[in-house]
């Protein structure tokens, strides 16, 4: 009988041990299956910009792959995460995010995987312009394509190679023959993203090869794959490609019309995706601490899971048995619930206070990157905008029509200095300025100054007196352009505010020591005056003294906290005193190095500032711009003042025309295909180092004038600009240049 009861015992025993055992078997099966829809589904929403579904999907698949410690599936998930990364042009975190899963899918010789992560690397290199580790790891997944026999990948590797060549080596020929050998292995696959990706670069390709009919082929190839599968980043890049196109071809109406889809479509994704990272990537990792925490309870868990199953074996042995463990369990049972609920708490605190933190440093991050942005794109617009107003002015317009283009005019110019303040200002709190060392003369400067001013003081019939320290010497050393900047923002100030008035300019020397001299600043007017209770506020940003001075006097409240903002960064503060109705008097003290002994001082008779004579007549003038209207309206402008100009499309006919003549002066556009307008200056400056060369560009916030002067411009002129800086800039550098002859 007893040997009956062991061999019915060991019969259930093994029974129920199989009968788990296929129970985890199943359920891991269904687990893979699930992970593995998870990632392709996650792919599909990175390739669709739809970021919420797929941080939500990755997550997801993050936290089944670690319940059954699938390490390829969380290497996968990392690498198509820094594919997301990447697309959002967040490439620290996306390189992050690739070389963990690069580090998992060697240790466990995951060579399909590896390759994908390899690709992914390359495209953010490319992204970053390093060329030469974008190839390595290109070749790396090679290497790993061909001994897995893998023709869709290799035809993959081959697209990518071919984009390099397009980014960074201006060959159309070369790159459509990497783009054909591509086309043999994915005109045939479901790789939907990689196939529409094909056909914009072949049409890329074939639009800088001037071969408009086949570029135009392959970019609706594009649109119809981009919106049958809702590819929102090609969709918007398809139509600025076709805008590109068309406007090429001279139809300027159907370029607008893609213009406008690709910034509608923009605008979409922005909207779509804007605070979907700051709000859902912390919940994936929280905190690093926590998390680890939390790991060793999981594993302690399974462990008693484990434990508590054959605890449930035993009690079929000994009904005390069974009493014993139960009440053991039940303990253990509540133990644990009480350490995972003081566990959460402490988890859910700090989880808030990280993402409180991270979100601020996003929003301030994509507050900064949406300002530049912005700022820069409505500048092209602005400029035909501006150009073409000016030009109708000068074609003997009725009346009527002349009224309403000087409130064009008025209103370009409006939106041309609350551009410039929203870029200063933004450069400013993105620690985007540096304090230039340089020696000047600061008399000359401020004069500068008030030549430019002159006209909006004469408009409001305001005297501007200027008072100079004749003791102050003559040449100092500090940060020129950001003097300007102070005095335009502050005596602009005035002039706004004081109508058939007077605005006094005084400057003084406080004291000196050594080589260092300290000079005291004073700006005072006789006009509107600001209340005791708005005098702090009018330093904050969009501040004005109140709705009545908004409402008659306009503007936008930057202006002041612009010059807070530089004086802070030079070491210096600003005093305000005023009274309501009877003018206002801004101070400021600044230190400058002098480079005179002492006894050296200026002397010299006082400057008046008198405007340039017109060099203008008879001159030749090379224009580099790639954008065709852009190019109509400089041509214009400047041929009726009697200029004759020539028209480069880019950077390399530049160079090759000023090779072959001799012209007085070169306006060069920056941002063009091939090479840049700075690289275009050096390689000018190799062989002509007298020509005077102006930037005429619209400026983004990761721009510093000063490497301008430093690559070899003569000066700067931001677009759009008012038509009077254009030629009192153009003309100062005529002078200089017969001057030097």
């Amino acid at each position: 009988m007893k040997n009956f009861t062991l061999i019915l015992l060991l019969a259930c025993w093994c029974s129920f041990a199989y009968a788990i055992q296929q129970d985890e078997t199943e359920d891991s099966q269904i687990t893979n299956e699930r992970i593995q829809q998870l990632l392709n589904d996650a792919e599909v929403s990175v390739n669709m910009l739809d970021f919420d579904n797929a941080i939500e999907q990755l997550n997801s698949s993050l936290e089944l792959s670690k319940s059954i410690n699938d390490k390829r599936a969380i290497a996968l998930s990392s690498s198509i995460l820094a594919k997301l990364y990447y697309l959002r042009h967040d490439f620290d975190k996306a390189i992050t995010e690739l070389q963990r899963a690069i580090s998992i899918q060697r240790d466990i010789e995951d060579q399909n995987g590896l390759a994908y992560s390899y690709v992914n690397f390359a495209k953010i290199l490319m992204g970053q312009k390093d060329k030469e580790r974008a190839n390595r790891y290109l070749n790396l997944a090679e290497e790993i394509y061909l001994k897995l026999d893998n023709e869709v990948y290799l035809g993959i590797v081959n697209l990518n190679r071919a984009i390099i060549i397009l980014n960074t080596e201006n060959e159309p020929a070369k790159a459509l023959n990497l783009l054909q050998q591509a086309r043999t292995t994915l005109s045939e696959t479901d790789k939907k993203y990689e196939l529409s990706r094909l056909y914009y670069y072949t049409a890329r390709a074939h639009l800088e090869l001037k071969n408009y009919a086949l570029a135009k082929e392959n970019n609706k190839r594009v649109l119809e794959i981009a919106y049958a599968q809702n590819f929102g980043g090609m969709i918007m890049s398809a139509n600025k490609l076709m805008s590109k196109l068309y406007e090429e071809t001279g139809d300027f109406e159907s370029s607008l019309v893609f213009l406008q889809k690709s910034f509608a479509r923009k605008d979409s994704i922005i909207a779509m995706n804007n605070a979907v990272l700051a709000e859902q990537v912390n919940a994936r990792y929280g905190v690093d601490a926590l998390q680890s925490s939390l790991n060793e309870l999981s594993l302690q868990n399974a462990e008693q899971e484990r434990n508590l199953k054959v605890n449930k074996l035993t009690t079929i042995l000994s009904v005390a048995l069974i009493t014993i463990l139960s009440l053991l369990t039940l303990s253990l049972y509540k133990n644990n619930n009480l350490r995972a609920r003081a566990n959460e708490l402490l988890q859910k605190k700090n989880a808030e206070l990280t993402k409180a933190k991270e979100n601020a440093e996003k929003a301030s991050l994509a507050k900064a990157q949406f300002l530049s942005t912005i700022t820069h794109e409505l500048r092209t617009p602005l400029y035909a905008v501006t150009g073409l107003t000016h030009l109708l002015l000068e074609e003997s317009p009725t009346e009527n029509q002349k009224e309403h283009l000087n409130s064009l005019k008025f209103s370009g110019e409006y939106l041309l200095s609350l551009i410039n303040n929203i870029l200063d200002l933004n450069k400013l709190e993105a620690n985007k300025v540096e304090i230039m060392e340089a020696s000047f003369d600061l008399k000359k400067r401020i004069s500068d100054v008030l030549v430019a001013l002159k006209n909006s003081a004469d408009e409001k019939n305001t005297k501007i007196h200027f008072n100079y320290d004749d003791s102050i010497p003559q040449e100092l050393k500090g940060d020129p352009l950001k003097i300007s900047q102070i005095l335009i923002n502050l005596i602009g100030n005035s002039i706004k505010f004081t109508e058939d008035g007077d605005i006094w300019i005084n400057v003084s020397k406080n004291s000196r020591e050594g080589n260092f001299v300290l000079l005291d600043f004073e700006i005072k007017d006789n006009g509107e005056g600001i209340s005791k209770e708005k005098q702090k506020a009018i330093f904050e940003n969009f501040t004005q003294g109140s709705t009545q001075i908004n409402r008659k006097f306009g503007g936008t409240g930057l202006g002041l906290s612009i010059v807070k903002n530089l004086l802070s960064l030079l070491g210096s503060e600003i005093d305000l005193k005023s009274d309501l109705g009877e003018g206002s008097t801004f101070a400021f003290q600044l230190k400058f190095e002098a480079k005179e002994v002492e006894n050296q001082l200026n002397n010299s008779p006082r400057i008046e500032a008198e405007p340039l004579e017109d060099k203008l007549e008879g001159k030749n003038i090379l224009i580099v711009e790639d954008n065709k209207i852009n190019q109509m309206i400089t041509r214009k402008i400047l041929e009726k003042q009697g200029v004759s100009c020539e028209v480069a499309d880019n950077g390399t006919i530049a160079i090759e025309k000023t090779k072959e003549k001799d012209y007085d002066l070169i306006l060069m556009d920056i941002h063009m295909p091939g090479i840049s307008g700075i690289e275009a200056t050096k390689e000018i400056r190799k062989f002509n180092t007298e020509i005077p060369i102006v930037a005429l560009t619209a400026v983004t916030l990761d721009e510093n004038l000063d490497d301008f002067f430093l690559n070899g411009f003569s000066d700067i002129i931001p677009k759009p600009y008012k038509t009077e800086e254009f030629f009192l800039k153009i003309n100062r550098q005529l002078a200089i240049r017969e001057s030097a002859i």
